[in-house]
Order: C-alpha cells, then sequence, then structure tokens
C-alpha cells in the first residue's frame, strides 16, 4: 500500500493534546494531582527565583458531575511571586513549550510543559477558558484564554487592565478540568505537606470544596540561596549542541568561543584542547566544517583535564532548613540531616541531602514497607516509587542491620533530596530518578553517615533504659536483702536507712548524668 499523501505535521499542543498519558495526565486521579502539583510547582518557583517568601493560597471546588466517577473541579492558585510581564502572558500560558526553564539552571519544572499542559488537559475535558489575574508594577491584569490545539497558539477571550493601588504582585490562575476529587484530595494533601517540609519558609494554605482551610505556616524566614544559571560543562555536550553554540557565536575566534561558551573551560586550557586539534586560537568559529565540530566534541567529552562542575550554581535546601522543615512537619524524636558534598555525573553538578527522622509522632510503618520521603529539585516524588533510585538504595544496597535500625517496623521515615540542573528523569512526568551509579553513591554513603548518628543515640537510650531498670530492681529489693542479712547477722549488723537512701541517690545521680550527657 502506498504511503503517499499520509505525511502530517502536527503542533507541540496537539502531540502532547495526543499524549496527555506521558506528561503524566493518564487517569482522573493523577490528571488532578498532577495539575494541582504542577502550579504549586510554578508558584514556589516564581518566589524562590526572586528571593520572595512564598504565600500560595489553593482553592479546589467541585462545579459538577462529569460521570460517576470523574467530577468538574476548578482549580484556582494565587501566589506573591512578582508577576508576569503582560505582553508574555498569553504565550506564557497559551502556548506549548514556551516559558522561562529552558536555560540551564536548577528549577523544578524541566520544560515549562506540566502547568500548561494542565492548563491544555482542563480545555479538552471541559472546554472552559483558562483565567489569569496577574499583578504586575503598577497594574493588574486579566485574562481569558484558550489554546488553539492546531496551531499551538493563544486565543485570547478577554483582556482588561486596571490601576494596582495595592502593589500586589503576583499571579491567580483558575480553570476546570475532570478529575477524581476524593480519590486524589489524600495524594494532593501529602504533596502539599511533603512540599512545606522541604520549604519551611513557605506559608502554604488549602481550601477544600467544603470551605475547610488546611494551613502549613511557615516556621522560618530563612531561605536557600536562588540557583544560577550556569553553562555546559564539556564533558556533557554532544555534536547538536556544538553546532547550536557555534551558530550562536559564529564571529568568535576559537579561543574565545571555548572559554565563554563552556563551564569552567580556562584560556590555558583551551589552548591544549585547540593545540591537541591542530587548530588555531585565533581561527574564526564559523570556519569549522563538519567534521571539526564533530572532532572537538569528542575532545571536549573525552578531555581530563577540567574541572568538575561548580555546585556554587545550585541550591540545595540546606541542613538547618531541612532540620527546620522536619521537625515542623514530622515532630521526631532524633533527626540527622547531611548535604552531601556537590558531584557530578555526565558534566552536570548534583547534590544529594539526606535525613533520617525517628520516634516522637512518628509511627511504624502500616504495611512493613520503608517509607521514603523522595524529592528532585525539592519536588515530592509521590508515584512509581518501585523505579526510582532512592528506593533502590534504601531497599536492595543499605545493611540496615548494621546500625540496629529495621526501617520496615521501626517509627522512622527516610528522606532522600536530589538537586541538579539535570535530573535525571525517566519520564516527562518526572516521577522518579534514574539509577546513576554517581547519585546512588551519594544517597549510599549519605544514608550511612545519618545512620551511625541514629544509632549512637539509640544505643545511648537503650544503655539508660538498661540503668533505669536496673536501678528499679535495687531500689524494690535492695531493703529487702539489708532486711534478710540484718536477721542473718542476729540484729549485730544495723545498716542505717540514711545510707540505703544514700546509696540510691548516688545511683539515681549517675543515671541522671547519663541522660544530660545524651
Amino acid at each position: 500500500m502506498s504511503s503517499e499523501g499520509k505525511f502530517k505535521e502536527i503542533s507541540p499542543a496537539d502531540f502532547f493534546y495526543r499524549n496527555r498519558d506521558i506528561a503524566g495526565f493518564s487517569n482522573p486521579v493523577r490528571a488532578l494531582y498532577t495539575a494541582v502539583r504542577e502550579l504549586v510547582e510554578n508558584s514556589l518557583d516564581a518566589c524562590e527565583a526572586r528571593g520572595i517568601l512564598p504565600d500560595i493560597i489553593l482553592f479546589l471546588n467541585i462545579e459538577g458531575q462529569a460521570d460517576s466517577e470523574k467530577n468538574i473541579v476548578r482549580i484556582k492558585i494565587a501566589d506573591n511571586g512578582g508577576g508576569i510581564p503582560p505582553e508574555h502572558i498569553p504565550n506564557a500560558f497559551g502556548k506549548i513549550l514556551f516559558g522561562s526553564k529552558y536555560t540551564l539552571i536548577q528549577s523544578r519544572g524541566t520544560f515549562g510543559l506540566g502547568g500548561k499542559m494542565a492548563y491544555l488537559y482542563g480545555q479538552i475535558t471541559t472546554n472552559n477558558p483558562l483565567e489569569v489575574t496577574v499583578g504586575y508594577q503598577k497594574k493588574i491584569f486579566f485574562f481569558k484564554i484558550m489554546i488553539d490545539i492546531k496551531k499551538n497558539e493563544p486565543i485570547v477571550l478577554e483582556k482588561k487592565e486596571k490601576p494596582n493601588p495595592t502593589k500586589w504582585n503576583g499571579t491567580i490562575v483558575s480553570f476546570t478540568l475532570e478529575g477524581d476529587y476524593f480519590r486524589a484530595f489524600p495524594k494532593i494533601l501529602e504533596y502539599i505537606k511533603l512540599s512545606a517540609l522541604v520549604a519551611p519558609y513557605s506559608n502554604i494554605t488549602l481550601v477544600d470544596t467544603y470551605g475547610r482551610l488546611i494551613r502549613f505556616s511557615r516556621s522560618t524566614l530563612k531561605m536557600p540561596n536562588p540557583p544560577k544559571e550556569t553553562l555546559p560543562h564539556p564533558h556533557g555536550v554532544d555534536v547538536e549542541m556544538v553546532k547550536r553554540l557555534i551558530e550562536e557565536n559564529k564571529k568568535r575566534n576559537l579561543l574565545s568561543f571555548l572559554t565563554n561558551s563552556f563551564h569552567r573551560v580556562g584560556k590555558e586550557t583551551a589552548k591544549k584542547i585547540l593545540e591537541q586539534l591542530n587548530l588555531s586560537p585565533n581561527d574564526s568559529v564559523g570556519k569549522l566544517g563538519l567534521d571539526d565540530i564533530v572532532r572537538l566534541t569528542q575532545t571536549l567529552k573525552n578531555y581530563d583535564g577540567f574541572l568538575p562542575p561548580d555546585a556554587s550554581v545550585l541550591s540545595p535546601i540546606g541542613e538547618e532548613l531541612l532540620k527546620e522543615g522536619i521537625k515542623k512537619e514530622l515532630e521526631p524524636e532524633i533527626l540527622a540531616v547531611e548535604s552531601r558534598k556537590p558531584q557530578a555525573y555526565s558534566g552536570h553538578p548534583f547534590i544529594v541531602e539526606v535525613g533520617i527522622a525517628y520516634g516522637g509522632k512518628i509511627t511504624p510503618p502500616p504495611d512493613g514497607t520503608p517509607i521514603i520521603f523522595r524529592y528532585a529539585n525539592r519536588i515530592p516524588l509521590l508515584y512509581d516509587e518501585a523505579n526510582d533510585v532512592a528506593y533502590k538504595v534504601v531497599n536492595r544496597l543499605m545493611n540496615w542491620k548494621r546500625y540496629k535500625i529495621d526501617p520496615r517496623i521501626d517509627p522512622v521515615r527516610i528522606i532522600v533530596h536530589i538537586c541538579s540542573t539535570k535530573i535525571p528523569y525517566k519520564t516527562v512526568g518526572k516521577e522518579y530518578v534514574a539509577d546513576r551509579p554517581e547519585i546512588e553513591r551519594e544517597i549510599l554513603n549519605g544514608l550511612r553517615n545519618v545512620c551511625r548518628e541514629i544509632s549512637s543515640y539509640l544505643s545511648r537510650k537503650r544503655n539508660i533504659e538498661r540503668e533505669r531498670k536496673r536501678l528499679d530492681v535495687y531500689r524494690k529489693y535492695l531493703p529487702m536483702i539489708i532486711k534478710f542479712a540484718e536477721e542473718a547477722a542476729g540484729g549485730k549488723v544495723k545498716v542505717r536507712e540514711a545510707d540505703v537512701k544514700s546509696l540510691l541517690n548516688r545511683m539515681s545521680k549517675y543515671q541522671v548524668l547519663q541522660e544530660e550527657a545524651s
């Protein structure tokens, strides 16, 4: 059969309309959860990028019934993230693969896709427009937008602007979609609680369809340093990337191109690379042929003299904030955290942070499976846990017996956070991280260190408990032993009651000192 006339081009919006499953909109529960997650991520990123303490309010309201399993749910979210220039608002909300996340920088979002996929899903399931209110500088702008799926262009149905007397800067987004509200709500609540754990500097308020207000209040005013944009590291490039960089830098000479287009490439290193390739530092970049580009790319990827990526461009949570968040949300008896030293995989810097929370208000796992709170660039990952690198380390590689901790039956919560300019997700849905050997090793070593701290505390606690039981035995039986001894001596030996009390007091003081030392 001839395929003549069968070829057809589709827009990015049309592609994701046809393949919504790959972005996490696979069923009514997952769709509603994913939509909320993407919006909260966008709001947190908008605030943190500007160093603003986030104040986020999320409204979820059932507006109707689609069928026996699906509700028509209105999602409305408001933040104080600084707003968006009005000329960018239609494309920022109505054009797939248009956004501010196509630079090499650590951020929750990866593709600038998730929020718009939520709006697109809402449009194709309820056919209602997206409503956007933005406070920017001295004005407030209001838009009603729909997406032209075939053309991947925004359709502006309504546009208004008015003065901004309160000088409020931020964004309010509202739209409807089909979702299973009642089954998705527990996941949404868990997601917000875990987001609050790693962002204790945030106020996040959830108002449900019954008007109940659930608030996660900030407990600190300290925020992590915002991440910085960076250049690609030579070990992480490919031929296509080098070709694009050359296209953008045609007028530069080769020495200037290498030192200004790549991360941590100095003049001396650049000269050594060009010497290997028999190229002059003063040659124009635009004169390179395809063979030269391929040779340059291979040399960059294989050269051993480059410094590792500079992790100062990253923004980890930090041990202080991680401790604060764990205390606020979990209220454990004891906790230990570690922020590992920066490492790199395939030319991308990353930092692993781990924590263990034990006892207090934490209950043992209900089903005998260790409970892991997984994060990537501060995003809680709640689905597909068994495919994640953290799950592999906790359940297969970690020798828990060595630390006298059993996360299957003990009141333990394990926290694993990975931050990087490029998280190695296995899917567009951003639910689990690939088991890269470098990341796997850092998680394992971090867990070993925090487990040693917890194990040491538990050993001291068990020793004190043994001493306490021993003292209780003495308190109970020592007077009886003394009485029998006096009777056996025919009353010739008399032990004073004050001496017995003095001995017990000395033993009690010893126990108190032990407890204070712990």
